[in-house]
């Protein structure tokens, strides 16, 4: 295993006690695993998508907690993505729920600033902005589609260039966006991503999803 934030070490220890997968998403993350795996077994680069309708929130989590568990499996050839129908911006909520679990991030200005969440020392860190998921930053042919919020995968039938399509819906922290519970909302959507994305690169350290 690689190191972390000694944070974020301790935040994804306590994870399988506080948020576990059920057996119906386990079988969703094998699958994405099992794309990854055979990617590998013929030494091919594997890209996961993520993908929700404004790359403001949950796409932009599973991004940061898949690339986090690649690199402390030790994984290699294994690239997270994420855009959504429409470019909007990453949205604050969502980062100060990283930053609680142990990330630390730096932005730029602007209307849909530029971040940079780093998670290790060994790592040079994430660049993460809102963006269409066909912008040219991401991948365009080959990659595993994983659809992250039930509107973007009823609002996009076709995501052109895909090689596998997966629904992984996650719901929305944005209905708690100026609420009193705001933070537990972001706090428990972030975990749970996390747990699963841990969850899903462990299947293939481990092939044990065969």
């Amino acid at each position: 295993m690689k190191p972390l934030f000694p944070n974020i070490e301790a935040y994804i220890k306590k994870l399988p006690k506080t948020h576990p997968v059920p057996a119906k998403r386990q079988l969703i993350l094998k699958a994405i695993a099992e794309f990854i795996y055979k990617k590998q077994q013929k030494d091919e680069l594997a890209e996961l998508v993520f993908i929700c309708t404004h790359n403001s929130r949950r796409s932009h989590l599973a991004q940061i907690w898949a690339t986090i568990a690649i690199h402390y499996h030790g994984l290699e050839n294994v690239i997270c993505f994420s855009g959504g129908t429409e470019a909007t911006a990453f949205h604050p909520n969502a980062i100060t729920a990283l930053e609680r679990a142990g990330c630390m991030v730096d932005k730029t200005g602007g209307k849909n600033p530029v971040y940079l969440v780093k998670f290790a020392d060994s790592h040079k860190g994430i660049q993460a902005f809102s963006k269409k998921y066909n912008d040219k930053y991401n991948p365009n042919k080959g990659f595993c589609a994983v659809m992250t919020c039930a509107e973007a995968d009823d609002a996009c039938p076709v995501v052109l260039g895909m090689e596998k399509r997966i629904s992984l819906t996650y719901e929305d922290p944005k209905k708690a966006d100026g609420q009193v519970n705001e933070g537990q909302v972001y706090d428990d959507r972030c975990a749970q991503i996390a747990m699963e994305m841990f969850f899903m690169v462990g299947q293939v350290s481990t092939f044990t999803f065969r």
